[in-house]
């Protein structure tokens, strides 16, 4: 049967369609709320089932094509308006691989032809729809993908991974350049001999990979996919694969079982994987939620301008009933059709806690080890009081959310507005505290001076998987070009130690470590901060540089095999680690040292110190009474002993950390 044929088996109506215009509402809080679970487009062998929400509208069509780009529409259909602001259309017949488009009139203007918010598969560019069989999308073996195992969130290493950046260096040996085929690829080495992609990542033993925006987004024009490069912080479709990641962003079956793939993959590499969600704006104004619901779906000033609480021209109301849900089914649509394992969201401080609060309910009724995290701030005025929204400083209402720790991130470095100001791995004056504030994974504890803090002059976490400690991500510069321009005079070896130091302090502290892809090969981008539009050759990974850095490598690698462990190091309660984590006297302001307590959490080791030296001169910091065994230094990670000292203290040398055990 021709689609032509199908066509003309149309319509099953659901209501007489009404032949007055919409009123206009009020205000936005009058506006129907729809509670079913149907919207969108539901394919089935025998029919497809079109559903939207427009509850201003007149009228709307529903246009189908052949393609998913150019051509005229085969067949315009009239929706017919049903309950609670809905509009609806049966089509008859199978309608499988077939485009549309919706079109929306409002006060008797017809607005853009656009797939519908709920769109799951879309043609190139994501300007058409695509009727898609998702069983026919999974890959050979899908109905038994297993998420990895996970006992505690605060046993979750996290690496933070643009898709293109992975393999589109040609040193990479990886054959789908900057795709998601990308991360299924194994035996791929650089010309050095060392292994890239996968292997790599698996090999320093990270947990989770967390993907930036891997969705559908607006700044790449998928039909020249390698001319320009963009982080992906700009939404199109939310519930649609990026087709640029694709092999073919034609045929939207194709990122779609792609996609699917490379998460396959990674689980049958131990690995979970975390994507970036970017609810909190739209890439302009001109998005699908307007053309189907102007204004609705945005916060407003007083003016009526939108408000611009993202620093993008716009920010969502998540507060708002319809958004909310969409939020919360297009994540729940995510972690069950792509089996995701986690979520990290874009200036969550944007989002209401409510909304923040249903969506971890709906996720961990799916699955109870399903990650959620965000940036706890906005990038400027919010349209929404900031005592309702997932700020830090409300993390603690926050139910089994985390929140990024830029306090001890900026206390490690230096601050995130003066490029060239020092943090504690620098010899800055002040910052211990800050570092301390991420060693007890930001909860109350009685031996931190919270006054001395860089930002927050409390506790915000409740519990220390709300923690997200780091020093490095794709925002500002990477840690190792911010070192290098915070100390213009400093020598290579003497920013190596700085960087070993930094990231010995995340992967030893309480709470979730996190670690930007590359920084185990001091990733430069050669002095660009934020290279969301820079080319591939700032943004890609130099797989040289694992070879020429190789002992930087072991020494990631080897934190994070401790890590793993050492159960001591990543204590599940704020209780236990109150209990078990105290500081020692350390004789000098840029030297921190604590104890931990291994006999409460069955560490094979029954006490451990650990001991950072903030300074560019050796200090000596007194020990506990006993005899104790090297396990870390600045050089090197060996969980079975570098050696055994029995004197009363250490010397510990400049810029270094120092792992000790009984």
């Amino acid at each position: 049967m021709t689609l032509k044929t199908i066509l003309a088996l149309i319509l099953l109506p659901v209501l007489p369609a009404s032949s007055k215009p919409v009123r206009a509402l009020p205000s936005y809080d009058n506006y129907p709320v729809y509670t079913g679970n149907d919207l969108g487009v539901h394919y089935f062998h025998g029919k497809t089932v079109f559903k939207i929400w427009a509850p201003t509208a007149s009228a709307v069509k529903l246009r189908l094509y052949a393609a998913d780009n150019g051509g005229k529409a085969l067949h315009t259909i009239r929706l017919f308006k049903a309950n609670k602001g809905t509009w609806q259309t049966i089509v008859s017949g199978d309608l499988k691989n077939s485009y549309y488009t919706f079109q929306v009139n409002i006060n008797g203007r017809w607005l853009k032809e656009r797939p519908d918010i709920y769109a799951k598969a879309v043609g190139v560019n994501g300007m058409r729809g695509m009727v898609v069989d998702l069983k026919a999308t999974n890959p050979v073996g899908w109905s038994k993908d297993k998420r990895p195992a996970q006992k505690n969130f605060t046993d979750i290493i996290i690496y933070e991974l643009h898709v293109r950046d992975l393999s589109e260096n040609p040193n990479s040996g990886i054959k789908h350049k900057g795709k998601f085929l990308g991360l299924t690829e194994t035996g791929t080495r650089s010309p050095q001999g060392e292994m890239t992609g996968l292997d790599h990542i698996k090999s320093l033993g990270v947990t989770h990979v967390h993907l930036l925006p891997s969705f559908d987004y607006n700044s790449i024009d998928e039909t020249k996919p390698d001319e320009k490069y963009n982080w992906g912080y700009d939404p199109l479709n939310y519930n649609v694969p990026e087709g640029s990641y694709s092999t073919d962003p034609y045929n939207g079956n194709v990122r779609i079982r792609e996609f699917k793939k490379m998460i396959e993959t990674l689980h049958d590499n131990g690995l979970r994987v975390i994507l970036d969600v970017v609810y909190n704006h739209t890439s302009d104004t001109s998005s699908n939620f307007n053309q189907f619901v102007p204004g609705y779906f945005y916060r407003h000033t007083a003016k009526g301008a939108y408000s611009n609480g993202t620093g993008c021209g716009n920010e969502t109301a998540s507060e708002r009933p319809m958004m909310r849900k969409y939020m919360i089914e297009s994540v729940c649509y995510w972690a069950k059709e792509y089996h995701l394992d986690g979520f990290r969201f874009d200036l969550m401080g944007v989002h209401d806690i409510e909304t923040m609060n249903e969506i971890s309910a709906a996720l961990h009724k799916i699955d109870p080890t399903i990650f959620i995290y965000g940036e706890g701030w906005s990038a400027g005025n919010c349209g929404l009081d900031e005592n309702l929204r997932a700020v830090k400083a409300n993390a603690a209402k926050l139910d089994k959310v985390a929140v990024f720790n830029d306090d001890t991130r900026d206390g490690i470095k230096g601050g995130w507005s003066d490029v060239k100001s020092k943090g504690f791995v620098s010899a800055a004056p002040g910052t211990a505290e800050s570092v301390k504030f991420g060693i007890v994974g930001a909860i109350s504890h009685p031996q931190v001076d919270y006054s001395k803090v860089d930002y927050s002059k409390t506790a915000w976490a409740a519990e220390p998987y709300q923690t997200i400690n780091y020093v490095s991500c794709h925002d500002d510069n990477t840690l190792w070009d911010r070192l290098k321009i915070s100390n213009p005079a400093a020598s290579e070896p003497e920013l190596i130690k700085m960087d070993k130091l930094s990231n010995a302090i995340v992967l030893t502290s309480q709470g979730v470590a996190f670690l930007h892809a590359g920084a185990e090969m001091l990733r430069s981008k050669h002095g660009v901060a934020n290279s969301f539009e820079s080319p591939d050759s700032i943004n890609q990974l130099d797989w040289s540089r694992k070879a020429k850095y190789k002992a930087v490598f072991d020494y990631y690698s080897g934190l994070v095999a401790l890590r793993k462990h050492h159960p001591a190091f990543r204590m599940p309660s704020a209780k236990m680690i109150r209990a078990n984590l105290k500081f020692l006297p350390a004789g000098d302001p840029n030297v921190i040292a604590y104890r931990l307590n291994g006999r409460a959490c069955d560490d094979q080791w029954k006490s451990i110190v650990v001991i950072f030296n903030g300074n560019t001169t050796d200090k000596r910091v007194e020990l506990p009474s006993g005899s104790w065994t090297i396990a870390v230094d600045g050089d090197s990670v060996n969980e079975a002993g570098i050696r055994v000292i029995n004197g009363p203290g250490i010397t510990i040398p400049a810029t270094s950390a120092c792992i000790l055990f009984q």
